[in-house]
C-alpha cells in the first residue's frame, strides 16, 4: 500500500533528473556553501563497468537497468516503423550511454536563437560556456578551454578505412578540417569524443562526483518524479516515489527540471501543465496553460548506407570469438583499440546541394557495419556512412497517454513529413555516393549492400530513406525557448505564467542544433547555473 511522506528539510534547488544537464546543475549550485540542493535521479548509481568503457553503449542502450527503453509511435514517413529511442536513466543521464561524441554545432544556430528574440543565446554569448566546461586535450585557443570538468579527447582508434573516407570526401571537394567544433563547421575529419586516457567521461564523473562531497549537496537515486507541486502559480516542491513510498519535498527558491527531451514534458503534464484539451483528454486537471509543452519536438534522422569491402575493417577484428579476447585484452593493457571506439570515427559536415549557405547535412561514418549493433557486426567485412539532415522542418510532439507517470508518453517524431525534409534526404544519399565513387575509397568497395544498386530514382532513393533510417538519439525542442505561442519557458529558461520552475535541459531548443546535442545541453546546464545564481544574488541584495 502507498503511503505518502513529507521530508523536514527543505531545499533551496531541487533539480529532477542527473542527466547530462541535471549533473552540471548540481555541480555549479552546490559551489556556493550558503545553498542547499537536492538532486532527484530516476534511475541508479552508474556501477556497470560498461558504462565507463567507451563502446559500452553496446551493452547498456536498450538494457532497462540503465535504459528508459523508449518506443516511439509507429510513424508513416519511415513506412510505419517504430524506432527505439534509448535515454539514460542512471547517474549521468544520456551521457553515460551516448556515443560520446562532442560536437556544438553552428555558430549560426546560436544566432537564430537570439534572433528568434532569445537574448543572451547568440553565439558569443554562449562560447564562453562551451569553453568553461571544457578540458580539451589539445590545448586552449580562443575556442577551447583547458579548465573545465569535462575531458575532450582525440580517438584512440585509427583504421585504414576511415582514412580513405577522409581522402574521398576530400576527392568528392569536401575541404578537410580539423576542427568542426572551431571557427568552421565545414569539412572532414576525425571526431572528438568525452573520454579521458580510454574511458568514458559522462557528466555524472565530470561534475557530479567532485561535487557529491559537498556537505549542501544531497543525491537521491532511484526517485521517480511524479509531480511538480503547485501554490497558486508558484512551483513549491517535487512529489517523486522511491519503490512503494510517495515522497514530497518543497523547494524554498526554484525547482529545476532537467529530465530531458522526453521526460520534462511528461512531468509537466502529469502536473496539469499543458494544453487543457490533451489533460482533459487524458484525465489530467489542467492547473495551468501552455499548450506548447511537448509540442516542437525535433530530432536528427540518419540514413544508413552500408558498403562491403576488400579490405580489412572492424568487423573482420571483432566478429570471431578469440579476437574478441585480444581487443579485450588490449583494452585492458593499454586502453586503446576497438573498446575505445566512439558511436563513429569520422564526421563530414557538407551541403547536400549547391546554394545553400551552410552545411545542411551530417555524416558518420563507422568502420563496422551490423543490422543491429547489440546483435553483433555483419560476417563480411564492410563500412557504414550514416547521413543525417541537420536541421529536420518536420515536428512532432511528446504528448501523455495516461495520469501515472509510469506510463510512458505517445512519442510521435513525424519523420520526413516535409516536402523538404524528403528533398535533403534524398540529396544526401546521392551526397553519400558521391563520396563512394571517389579514390582512394571506390577501389576497396565491392558492393552497396544497403539500400542497394536498385535504388536509383528520386523516388526509390526517398523510399530507401523512409525504409534504411533510424534515429541518432537527438530529441530536442519539447519545452522550447521563446516568446511564441507555443513557447515553453522564457530565455532565462523559467516557465511562462509559473514562479519558481524551471526547465534546464536540450528540450529548451528552439530549434535543434546543427550536429550532436550533448555539448549543447551541458553549455545549456552551465549558461543557466549562472543565471540562477545572478537572479538570486539580485533578490537576496533586494530583500
Amino acid at each position: 500500500m502507498n503511503s505518502t511522506t513529507y521530508k523536514q528539510e527543505a531545499f533551496d534547488y531541487i533539480i529532477v533528473g542527473a542527466g547530462s544537464a541535471g549533473c552540471v546543475l548540481a555541480n555549479r549550485l552546490s559551489e556556493d556553501p550558503a545553498a542547499k540542493v537536492l538532486l532527484l535521479e530516476a534511475g541508479g548509481a552508474d556501477w556497470n563497468p560498461w558504462l565507463h568503457v567507451p563502446v559500452g553503449y553496446f551493452k547498456t542502450m536498450h538494457n532497462p537497468a540503465t535504459d528508459w527503453c523508449y518506443l516511439t509511435d509507429p510513424d508513416a514517413g519511415i513506412n510505419g516503423r517504430r524506432l527505439q529511442w534509448p535515454r539514460g536513466k542512471v547517474l549521468g543521464g544520456s551521457s553515460s550511454l551516448n556515443g560520446l561524441l562532442y560536437i556544438r554545432g553552428q555558430r549560426e544556430d546560436y544566432d537564430d536563437w537570439a534572433a528568434a528574440g532569445n537574448a543572451g543565446w547568440d553565439y558569443d554569448s554562449v562560447l564562453p560556456y562551451f569553453k568553461k566546461s571544457e578540458c580539451q586535450e589539445r590545448g586552449a585557443d580562443p575556442y577551447h578551454g583547458t579548465d573545465g570538468p569535462l575531458k575532450v579527447s582525440d580517438l584512440r582508434l585509427r583504421r585504414e578505412i576511415a582514412e580513405r573516407f577522409i581522402e574521398a570526401a576530400k576527392a568528392a571537394g569536401i575541404p578537410e578540417n580539423h576542427d568542426v567544433n572551431g571557427a568552421d563547421q565545414e569539412g572532414v575529419g576525425y571526431f572528438q569524443q568525452t573520454s579521458y586516457k580510454g574511458f568514458r567521461c559522462s557528466t555524472a564523473k565530470a561534475f557530479l562526483r567532485p561535487a557529491v562531497k559537498r556537505a549542501n549537496l544531497t543525491v537521491i537515486k532511484r526517485a521517480h518524479c511524479q509531480r511538480l507541486l503547485l501554490e497558486g502559480q508558484r512551483v513549491v516542491g517535487v512529489e517523486y516515489r522511491r519503490g512503494q513510498r510517495l515522497e514530497r519535498v518543497r523547494a524554498n527558491l526554484e525547482v529545476l527540471l532537467s529530465s530531458g527531451a522526453i521526460g520534462s514534458p511528461q512531468i509537466l503534464q502529469c502536473s496539469g501543465i499543458g494544453n487543457p484539451k490533451h489533460l482533459e483528454e487524458v484525465g489530467v486537471e489542467c492547473l495551468h496553460e501552455l499548450p506548447g509543452v511537448g509540442e516542437n519536438l525535433q530530432d536528427h534522422l540518419q540514413i544508413r548506407l552500408v558498403f562491403k569491402t576488400r579490405c580489412r575493417t572492424l568487423n573482420d577484428e571483432v566478429r570471431h570469438p578469440l579476437r574478441k579476447l585480444a581487443v579485450g585484452a588490449q583494452y585492458l593493457m593499454t586502453r586503446t583499440g576497438p573498446l575505445t571506439l566512439a558511436a563513429s570515427q569520422v564526421c563530414v559536415f557538407t551541403r547536400s546541394r549547391e546554394g545553400l549557405d551552410r552545411p545542411d547535412i551530417q555524416f558518420h561514418m563507422q568502420p563496422l557495419s551490423a543490422d543491429k549493433p547489440a546483435e553483433g557486426v555483419h560476417p563480411f567485412s564492410a563500412f557504414t556512412s550514416s547521413v543525417c539532415q541537420l536541421r529536420p522542418t518536420s515536428r512532432g510532439s511528446i504528448r501523455i497517454t495516461s495520469p501515472d507517470p509510469a506510463v510512458y508518453p505517445s512519442i510521435r517524431p513525424n519523420y520526413l513529413s516535409t516536402e523538404e525534409d524528403c528533398r535533403v534526404a534524398v540529396d544526401a544519399i546521392k551526397v553519400a555516393r558521391r563520396i563512394a565513387e571517389q579514390e582512394p575509397l571506390a577501389s576497396v568497395i565491392t558492393e552497396e549492400y544497403v539500400p542497394g544498386a536498385k535504388y536509383q530514382s528520386d523516388e526509390e532513393l526517398l523510399e530507401a530513406a523512409r525504409q534504411h533510417s533510424q534515429t541518432i538519439y537527438h530529441p530536442a525542442g519539447t519545452c522550447k525557448m521563446g516568446n511564441d505561442p507555443l513557447a515553453v519557458v522564457d530565455d532565462q529558461l523559467r516557465v511562462h505564467g509559473l514562479e519558481g520552475l524551471r526547465v534546464v535541459d536540450a528540450s529548451v531548443m528552439p530549434v535543434i542544433v546543427s550536429g550532436n546535442t550533448n555539448a549543447p545541453t551541458i553549455m545549456i546546464a552551465e549558461k543557466a547555473s549562472d543565471m540562477i545564481k545572478e537572479a538570486h544574488v539580485h533578490r537576496a541584495r533586494a530583500s
